[in-house]
């Protein structure tokens, strides 16, 4: 896919280059891992030398960083058309299942183990942000009557992570639960844990949704 904001000829060639080597990168991250990218081995895929690459990408770290990002912008956006206005936390949740089964390489480049040696620039935090921030809308606009927790006084305490949102301590308990139980049982399924099983992944998808909501 081109990158947005080409208009030269130069510019337009520059975004189609550069969309190519991202579409060869991931290719190899699905079959050796991102720990596995190389530059040079994309680059003779593509009949370049490995100087002329690094034109587009001066490095290993840039072009993950750059994978990164679409990643992450493609769950943002898919999880804020999943909570327009009268949809609820389920239909992010489903959404968010579905666009990890879509793509489970993309899935695991964010989710998944990290690359040994790499770390990702503050920009890429601000856009995760951007998700926590629309489930902890939802769970905000929801009802409780349960009673406060001992988790509840802590994420009041360390809640940097979901500043600058005004959501109570309840409504925080419940969205980083929504988010770690939905992404365990995501990365068992998409690393085919449940082979053999005979367990049905969406059903017990569903049930974790369900007792999370109750």
């Amino acid at each position: 896919m081109a990158e947005p904001g080409a208009g030269t000829p130069r510019e337009r060639y520059r975004a189609q280059v550069r969309a190519e080597i991202k579409e060869r990168a991931w290719e190899q991250i699905a079959t050796a891992g991102a720990s596995g990218l190389s530059l040079n081995a994309i680059a003779k895929h593509m009949g370049m030398s490995g100087p002329a690459l690094y034109r587009y990408f001066a490095g290993r770290d840039e072009l993950i960083t750059a994978l990164i990002r679409d990643a992450y912008r493609s769950l943002a956006d898919t999880v804020r058309a999943a909570a327009e206005p009268g949809a609820d936390v389920t239909a992010v949740a489903h959404a968010l299942r579905a666009w990890a089964l879509a793509d489970p390489q993309r899935y695991f480049l964010v989710y998944g183990t990290p690359v040994p040696g790499y770390h990702a620039p503050d920009d890429v935090t601000t856009i995760a942000s951007e998700i926590m921030a629309t489930l902890l809308d939802g769970f905000a606009a929801l009802p409780t009557d349960a009673p406060a927790t001992r988790l509840d006084a802590h994420l009041e305490e360390h809640r940097q992570w979901a500043d600058p949102h005004p959501a109570p301590p309840a409504a925080l308990r419940r969205a980083l639960a929504f988010w770690t139980r939905m992404h365990g049982v995501l990365s068992l399924e998409l690393g085919g844990h449940f082979t053999g099983m005979g367990i049905d992944p969406a059903e017990l998808f569903a049930s974790e949704l369900d007792d999370l909501l109750a």
